[in-house]
């Protein structure tokens, strides 16, 4: 096999979206992540990683991502050839906006297309999830739908996988705070309830179908009363310093709705225009900075796109 390269970045990911733990989320613009994959002569995964806080992810392939991703792929295809996957990181790990999920998707679109797209981005997600146990400890699809799909994304089932994308409303801003702060995932996970009571079950079933109907109906209205997490946010929420100041003056600028991006530390909040995005961006630094942590903001519109191939 003659050596071939092939770059591909992929975005950062907002996961649960207040009422959809772990089967709702969406892809941002930025930030994200820039993998470059070498065919290699060898029939092994190697795994390298450079950028913002690469020091704390694993190189070794069985427990890296992109690595254990890429593998899951191999196997299930039967295909023994080998790659160097160089892993640009511009999403922290520990952000909770798909830093797993980004490495993971592009390293997957990127070897796909070296061995002549075999599979499809939804046919991906399955290997992906892989991937995502190693940094959650779980199987879910809730970064890595959107990161390889782009937009909205439902996961209706996990045993069948059935994957769904929603309409994007054009005027849907999307703000995410990410303070220098870390949160494990496997340790947030660790924290949440084994069980819940019916009455919030019930409550948060609603809020997840209205959330679902606003998104077809341009219901901003009823999105904002949607969002609503009674499973995560209620623990996640003491593990975030100055969350509550942070979600109470979002609102109060009018912001659609507000929560805890995956695991956290990252805050997202949703708006109707991209002047509000801005301003909503301001003050959560500000807010974040109150409560002694400095942070990155970042505002766009949501990425209906899949990865991006460069080159």
């Amino acid at each position: 096999m003659s050596s071939k390269s092939i770059k591909v970045a992929a975005s950062g990911t907002v996961a649960n979206v207040s009422c959809g733990f772990d089967c709702l989320g969406y892809s941002l613009d930025d930030p994200f992540d820039v993998v470059t994959i070498k065919t290699s002569p060898k029939p092994k995964i190697n795994i390298t990683v450079q950028g913002i806080k690469s020091d704390k992810i694993p190189l070794i392939t069985e427990k890296n991502t992109a690595g254990k991703a890429v593998l899951s792929m191999l196997n299930n295809l039967d295909i023994k050839k080998g790659f160097n996957i160089d892993i640009s990181k511009g999403i922290p790990p520990g952000s909770g906006i798909g830093s797993s999920a980004a490495s993971a998707a592009a390293a997957l679109i990127g070897v796909n297309q070296l061995l002549d797209c075999p599979l499809s981005n939804e046919d991906l997600i399955i290997h992906g999830m892989v991937g995502e146990q190693v940094a959650s400890g779980s199987f879910h699809a809730d970064n890595i739908a959107p990161a390889l799909l782009g937009g909205i994304v439902l996961v209706h089932s996990y045993d069948p996988l059935e994957i769904y994308r929603l309409p994007v409303p054009n005027n849907l801003i999307s703000t995410v705070a990410l303070p220098d702060f870390t949160i494990n995932t496997k340790e947030a996970r660790g924290l949440l309830p084994k069980k819940v009571p019916l009455k919030s079950a019930v409550k948060q079933a609603s809020n997840l179908a209205a959330f679902t109907i606003s998104l077809y109906q341009n219901d901003f209205n009823l999105m904002g009363k949607s969002m609503v997490d009674f499973f995560a946010e209620p623990v996640r929420s003491e593990l975030i310093p100055g969350f509550k100041s942070v979600h109470k003056s979002v609102m109060k600028t009018g912001a659609i709705g507000c929560g805890i991006s995956g695991s956290g530390p990252s805050v997202f909040a949703l708006s109707d225009n991209l002047e509000k995005g801005k301003e909503i961006a301001k003050l959560m630094h500000e807010e974040f900075q109150n409560n002694g942590l400095d942070s990155i903001t970042y505002t766009s519109k949501i990425n209906k796109n899949p990865p991006n191939i460069l080159d």
